[in-house]
């Protein structure tokens, strides 16, 4: 599947940084297909490139529609959201006939959900951004087809946890994926609220101005795009690349502001 690593960056580019950050990810994502050869898990066992995107990106659309089954039916909503992302990705018919075909595997009351997330980890190797961006994923298709059900709030805490993430880095990239369909939805005309920065950063409203500037700067450190440009990125798509960090620096210039430090 020579067209994998694209799909699979546009995924994670989609869930940072929206049509534009999937643009971004689908360029990395093709020099990845070009580039890598093998990742280790750190157990001696090597898996191809071709494979550890393979299983990502099955993984992704699977659980997806485990998710939206769990409460034993999928709405439309769900369906149009999983159509959504689909579309994000800039995937080609045969694309999104494959993600369809998971989505619809993972929707059989028999889905060994456990077992591939097991799979899923091992391919890792324990590449916490990875992780991050295929919770940040799943987290986008259930906020974009509406309230999260308790059930569905449940279930995607234990794919987190099964992924080795904490309830305290789920609940930021449910602010931060909140806070990006709150900018889309108001075409980037009003800015979000306060508790809506403190969340998107990982704070609370206690924490310390030093507290909230080393949030700010680890996060930003995280996406920045000097390092996409060191893995390959065109020096000419770096404005692209600063879509990734929009949230994330809203986020900061709103406390900043309310609490006026430079």
């Amino acid at each position: 599947m020579a067209w994998i690593g694209k799909a699979v960056g546009g995924v994670l580019g989609l869930a940072v940084g929206g049509p534009i950050g999937s643009a971004l990810g689908v360029l990395l994502g093709h020099q990845f297909d070009l580039g890598v050869a093998q990742l280790s898990t750190g157990d001696g066992v090597f898996f191809g490139s071709d494979r550890i995107q393979q299983v990502f990106f099955e993984t992704t659309f699977a659980v997806m529609g485990h998710i939206a089954k769990s409460d034993g039916r999928v709405s439309q909503s769900e369906i149009r959201a999983a159509r959504r992302i689909m579309h994000g990705m800039n995937l080609s018919p045969e694309q999104v006939k494959t993600a369809i075909d998971h989505f619809t595997a993972g929707k059989s009351a028999g889905y060994p959900v456990g077992e591939k997330l097991t799979q899923l980890n091992n391919h890792l190797s324990k590449r916490t951004d990875l992780v991050r961006a295929f919770v940040e994923i799943q987290m986008q298709a259930l906020i974009a087809a509406g309230s999260i059900e308790m059930v569905k709030r449940g279930l995607l805490w234990q794919v987190a946890r099964d992924l080795g993430m904490g309830r305290v880095e789920l609940a930021q990239i449910e602010a931060l994926v909140r806070a990006q369909q709150f900018r889309v939805q108001s075409g980037g005309k009003e800015s979000i609220s306060m508790g809506q920065a403190y969340r998107a950063l990982g704070l609370g409203p206690d924490a310390s101005d030093k507290e909230v500037k080393t949030a700010y700067r680890r996060l930003m450190n995280q996406h920045h795009p000097d390092k996409l440009v060191a893995r390959g990125l065109p020096e000419s798509m770096t404005s692209v690349a600063e879509e990734k960090t929009h949230e994330i620096r809203a986020a900061y210039e709103r406390i900043k502001t309310q609490r006026a430090f430079k």
